[in-house]
Formats: structure tokens, C-alpha cells, sequence
């Protein structure tokens, strides 16, 4: 391991149980009960991310919230995360068995677009809500492949007096490693292997997941294709009929035989104008040879 690559750390596009649990993403077996239980879970496709009722919206232009206080309510979280965009839907979720419905300290805020979830995920991490130092990340949830939440054992981050950190987050990084990386082994396991050579410093933002059929922002290239009023594509864009490409072809026959006669038509004038020309020519120069 190069020494510049001490400091050095890449993240998780894909979740896996095992490699969670390690600090360079490289161990090939669970190190705590939690990580048995993720793994469980994740082998037999016991979670589904998909299935929760209450979770609406567009992923794309959602963010989580972490690290609330007790203290925060809709309201305040509200109006702390308006600065950085309109807000379309918050969701604070909030303890069912207790009867007062506390917060759990996690929250769900939906943009009007990914531009401004974007500027809240780089702009209000680490931010202070309540005296509480917060954490905000994408919706992994639904745009993380294989995700299991903390409750199932998986999830990311954690604090150290719990004795379950989860790394390849935003706030726990994998470092890079500084053993030789088993890829024969995590190839077997189907765990991606550290991008060598590819590392990234901790100061940098990772990027969250961008939408496959956009370009942009939502508000400057739609996903959908813009259609006519009569719900029609507009006719430059529109695939032609073979019935529409004879009947073409036949104007393109008939103005082309049509041009032809009047080019015709044109040269003949042309020709017989010059002739006049000429034969009015050679009557004048006789007629004053005959009076010389």
C-alpha cells in the first residue's frame, strides 16, 4: 500500500452485510451477531424496501435526516431544511408502541426537485438543529441495491459505544486498505472489491445516485418526452408510415417531371427569343448594305 493512501477512503454503491461491517471493506466473515442477522435477511430477500405504506414521494429528490433531537417536530425541521429548497412532503417518523408518539430521531424531506435535494445533501450535513448535530444522506432505502436497515442489522454509521459501526457511508467511509485484498474470496461472497487507484480524499462529497432517464434536474430536462397538445410527438420527431413515405415519393416524382417541363419550356422560349434576335439582326445590316 502506497503511504499516500493512508488517508485515502472510498464509499458503497451496493450494500453487502459482511462488507458493512468491515473498515476497509475487505472481511470475508461477520464479526457480531447483528451482521448474522443482516446477512439472513439478505439471502433470503426478507426485506423488501418497496413494501412500506407510508413511504411516498420521488427517492431522487428525497433526503434522510439523522441525529434529530427528541425535541425537533415537523415544524422546526420543517422550516430549518426550507433554506435549502421548496419542501413538497416531511415525513418525522415517530414511535407507535409508545402512547405519545415520540420521535425516533430520523426523518424523511422530499424536494420539489433533485437540484434542491442535492443542495440540502451537500449544504445541511452537519448542520445543527436544537443544539443537535445532524447527519444527512439519500434515500438508500430505494436507491441502494441489497440495503438492510439498522433494525435488521444492516444499516450505516453508528457510534462506537454501540459496538456495531457499518462503514461505506457518507459519515463512516471505508479506508483504504493497507492489507493485500482477498479477491478471490470476495468474489465468491459477491462483494465489489476496493477501486483501486480510484480512491477519494475525506474531504470530498460522494455523489448521490442520479436518475438514469435524466440528464439533469427535473425542471431543466424531463424525464418524460414532451408531447404535443393533441398528445402527439411533434412531426420532426414522428416515425413515418410507409404510406406516408409513397405518397412522398410520388410528390417528389411529380414536382421533379413538373421543374423538368418548365426548364423545357424555359430553354425553348430562350431559344426561340435568340433566333427573333438574330434574324432582326441580319434584316437591319441588309437593309443598310442595300442603301450604301
Amino acid at each position: 500500500m502506497n503511504a499516500s493512501n493512508i488517508n485515502a477512503v472510498f464509499y458503497a454503491d451496493t450494500y453487502h452485510p459482511i462488507q458493512a461491517g468491515s473498515i476497509d471493506g475487505t472481511d470475508t466473515l461477520p464479526h457480531d451477531r447483528a451482521i448474522y442477522r443482516a446477512l439472513l435477511c439478505s439471502n433470503a430477500g426478507l426485506y423488501d424496501p418497496f413494501g412500506d405504506p407510508k413511504v411516498i414521494g420521488d427517492p431522487y429528490c428525497t433526503v434522510f435526516v439523522g441525529r434529530l433531537s427528541r425535541q425537533t417536530d415537523e415544524e422546526i425541521l420543517r422550516k430549518v431544511m426550507s433554506k435549502y429548497g421548496r419542501v413538497k412532503n416531511l415525513r418525522l417518523v415517530r414511535d407507535i408502541v409508545a402512547v405519545t408518539g415520540a420521535s425516533r430521531g430520523y426523518a424523511f424531506v422530499e424536494y420539489e426537485t433533485e437540484r434542491e435535494m442535492r443542495r440540502a445533501y451537500e449544504d445541511a450535513h452537519h448542520s445543527i438543529i436544537n443544539d443537535s448535530e445532524v447527519i444527512v444522506d439519500y434515500y438508500r432505502q430505494q436507491l441502494m441495491p441489497g440495503w438492510i436497515p439498522r433494525r435488521l442489522g444492516g444499516g450505516l454509521g453508528g457510534r462506537k459505544e454501540s459496538g456495531q459501526l457499518r462503514f461505506g457511508g457518507r459519515e463512516r467511509p471505508f479506508r483504504a486498505p493497507l492489507r493485500p485484498i482477498p479477491y478471490d474470496d470476495l468474489k465468491r461472497l459477491g462483494i465489489p472489491p476496493p477501486p483501486e487507484g480510484r480512491y477519494m480524499s475525506r474531504f470530498e462529497v460522494p455523489s448521490p445516485p442520479r436518475r438514469r432517464s435524466s440528464h439533469g434536474d427535473k425542471e431543466d430536462s424531463p424525464y418524460v418526452k414532451r408531447r404535443s397538445k393533441d398528445g402527439e410527438e411533434p412531426s420532426h420527431k414522428r416515425q413515418r408510415s410507409p404510406a406516408d413515405r409513397d405518397d412522398s415519393s410520388h410528390k417528389h416524382r411529380r414536382f421533379y417531371r413538373e421543374h423538368s417541363y418548365d426548364k423545357d419550356d424555359s430553354s425553348h422560349r430562350h431559344h426561340r427569343h435568340h433566333s427573333e434576335h438574330s434574324y432582326q439582326h441580319k434584316k437591319r445590316s441588309a437593309s443598310r448594305d442595300y442603301g450604301s
